[in-house]
């Protein structure tokens, strides 16, 4: 089942972050026909901005897989409730850890919360974002400009600092950086900046963490219905999402999911991101 852009209506929230529970229609996040096979059992892992979209479809495939996850978001009570309610349909696991990336003491907090909570940490997914609609550079000022970086790119320092030392020869890091890393997007400048620096980050911190056997890949999604989407666009821009690509339509998360299943598991033991050729995003 896909979503196509005459079935979204025109829409747009005041709130930031964006709620998926007030999305019409809802992101489709888990797909009842893929059938776990154990390749994440035992497994524990960390998702920033776990409580929507592409995070909560990663949470979801995980459990499928025999993960626990711990999710980590801002203040989405309602959203994160649902990602732990269907995680805990599959009979795993889910610790909810609300609060501000920004901050440095949290990311490391939210890590020892996971490791106290289940014993070990094996996989850090940085996934958590903003975006800002943007027609020109002089509507950007310091204090978006120091938000967003501080979000995007500076958290994943943090979490990464933080983890580290739990992670063991065989874990994984795997970071979401955007199609928009590669092409840019001058309506979204600060966030495809800060996407860039992701993929600089996550090739630049691969080869030393290669050298304790930790694995780090990204994940370089094109238009996907999550958010985001009412969060930045007007209403009549978002009743187009997803036309501009050769598919004339928005991806779901539940199609982003399992490259991310893949990246984390045995499967992509030969998988590292200074090695391998990303396919370019449509």
């Amino acid at each position: 089942m896909t979503i196509t852009p005459d079935q979204i209506p025109p829409q747009s929230q005041k709130r930031n972050p964006a709620l998926e529970s007030e999305m019409n229609p809802k992101p489709l996040y888990d797909d009842p026909d893929y059938k776990g096979s154990g390749k994440l059992q035992g497994k524990v892992a960390l998702i920033t901005g776990g409580d929507s979209g592409i995070g909560r479809s990663v949470a979801v495939y995980f459990a499928k897989e025999g993960a626990d996850v711990a999710i980590v978001y801002l203040d989405e009570h309602g959203d994160a409730k649902e990602t732990q309610d269907a995680v805990n349909s599959y009979d795993r696991q889910c610790l909810l850890i609300p609060g501000d990336i920004r901050s440095e003491k949290f990311c490391h907090e939210a890590v020892q919360k996971a490791v106290d909570e289940f014993g070990k940490l094996d996989i850090l997914v940085n996934n958590a974002a903003v975006q800002y609609l943007e027609p020109s550079i002089e509507e950007i000022d310091s204090a978006r400009l120091g938000d967003i970086f501080a979000t995007n790119i500076f958290s994943m320092f943090y979490f990464v600092k933080a983890a580290t030392p739990h992670l063991k020869a065989g874990s994984s890091i795997i970071n979401t950086t955007s199609i928009n890393a590669y092409k840019g997007n001058s309506s979204l400048l600060s966030y495809s900046t800060t996407k860039g620096a992701i993929l600089a980050f996550t090739r630049s911190i691969a080869e030393p963490m290669l050298e304790k056997g930790i694995r780090v890949n990204g994940v370089a999604p094109g238009p996907i219905w999550t958010p985001f989407i009412p969060d930045a666009f007007s209403g009549d821009a978002v009743s187009n999402f997803g036309k501009q690509v050769p598919m004339k339509r928005p991806g779901q998360p539940k199609e982003v999911a399992p490259s991310f299943v893949f990246l984390a598991s045995e499967d992509a033991s030969y998988m590292q991101v200074r090695y391998s050729i990303p396919m370019e995003a449509l």
